[in-house]
């Protein structure tokens, strides 16, 4: 019988891999999502330095239910206007090895539409 790889070990594996062409620089570092059931999390990340520039999260914004779109919609807002007060503007996207789909997908677009550009 073959044993089957876990979502989240795929996850990794697909993360990983990302992780070799996806790099932050302090003129362009990379904002990180990470998602769980309850709750999104959003970084800002120099990879040269190995500093986090902004972070955001559902459970320092004391959202209800952070495991949802809505949650993760007012994430991606407050993380572009952290990054604006920071003076960064640009940075490259890292969805962790997640489907661009849903909470991931709302918390890019939110970004986007409070001035970050990726």
């Amino acid at each position: 019988m073959i044993k089957k790889e876990s979502n989240n070990a795929a996850r990794i594996r697909r993360h990983a891999r990302v992780r070799t062409k996806v790099s932050g620089t302090s003129l362009v570092p990379r904002l990180n999502v990470f998602r769980s059931n309850a709750q999104i999390f959003a970084q800002i990340i120099d990879d040269e330095k190995g500093n986090t520039l902004v972070s955001s999260s559902s459970l320092e914004l004391k959202i209800k239910n952070g495991g949802n779109v809505e949650g993760a919609r007012l994430v991606g807002k407050d993380i572009a206007e952290k990054a604006k007060k920071a003076g960064i503007t640009k940075v490259v996207f890292d969805r962790s090895g997640y489907q661009y789909h849903g909470r991931v997908e709302a918390l890019a677009d939110a970004a986007r539409e409070n001035g970050l550009e990726f």
